[in-house]
């Protein structure tokens, strides 16, 4: 496993003076085939990182769209096991772009806290992004892995101030994920003077890359957020591409999920460099 391929891809970001763009796929969804040639063709597409859904049956935090991923991936055999399939498969031909596994605690502790963090970096995981695990519990899974060599990615929200805020990003790394807006996945559109006003405060208190996410839908969007952020994460939209094409041929839907990324990124290199 790289334990830097991260913060290379945001180092390199830096010296090309541009914003990246983070994209979320649930794996296995809508079946793993599928789900495997999505994977190989989102660097090409303008993917600087890829996280990477680990389908779960009660995703909470997630709005309909991801939660129906998670449904069609686990239907179609989607497993921890399969997970880490396909990030293996993807690092046979790409050793460089980030994968960040996101989602749960529950599927990695049926699987096997110990288990998952040896058999994910064999794979060529990066980081994790678990988001039911606070940092009270950073002993059951953040400290094995930051110790493992993974990142682990924080999240911080609207509604993270005062005291709770330097003790979520005490044990960050990789970058931090803004979430720009309060409720569930793909609910709303952020407002960019509210998302302006959070990515300030959280730089007073982490050197770290912040990626924004939640909400961002459109090239126009992704360029406004891309003004602001280090990084602009889209996921819901990605997946929402994948249920309306449902059972079309492969083909289709892997072109058209490739062809939204495509536009994305278009929208987030346009905006400014880094400052």
């Amino acid at each position: 496993m790289s334990t830097r391929r991260i913060e290379r891809r945001f180092a390199t970001l830096r010296a090309q003076g541009r914003k990246g763009l983070v994209t979320f796929v649930t794996a296995g969804d809508p079946d793993l085939a599928t789900s495997r040639a999505i994977l190989a063709g989102l660097p090409a597409a303008g993917a600087d990182l890829i996280e990477l859904g680990m389908p779960f049956t009660d995703p909470m935090a997630d709005g309909p769209p991801v939660q129906a991923a998670s449904l069609r991936a686990i239907r179609a055999g989607a497993n921890m096991r399969r997970t880490l399939e396909l990030v293996r498969d993807f690092r046979a031909d790409d050793a460089d772009t980030p994968i960040i596994l996101m989602g749960y605690y529950n599927p990695i502790y049926v699987y096997g806290s110990a288990r998952f963090l040896v058999d994910a970096g064999a794979a060529g995981v990066d980081g994790l992004i678990v988001v039911d695990l606070p940092p009270e519990e950073d002993a059951e899974l953040c400290q094995p892995a930051l110790s493992a060599g993974f990142s682990f990615v924080r999240l911080a929200t609207p509604t993270t101030l005062g005291e709770r805020l330097p003790r979520v990003l005490g044990s960050a790394s990789g970058f931090v994920y803004y979430v720009s807006i309060t409720g569930i996945t793909g609910a709303r559109t952020p407002e960019v003077a509210d998302v302006a006003a959070a990515v300030a405060r959280l730089r007073r208190h982490t050197d770290l890359p912040i990626a924004v996410g939640f909400g961002i839908k459109t090239a126009v969007q992704a360029r406004a957020i891309a003004e602001i952020g280090d990084a602009v994460v889209v996921g819901s939209a990605l997946v929402s591409v994948i249920a309306a094409l449902d059972g079309a041929e492969r083909g289709d839907v892997v072109g058209s999920v490739l062809a939204l990324v495509r536009e994305l990124a278009a929208g987030v290199r346009a905006a400014g460099g880094w400052s």
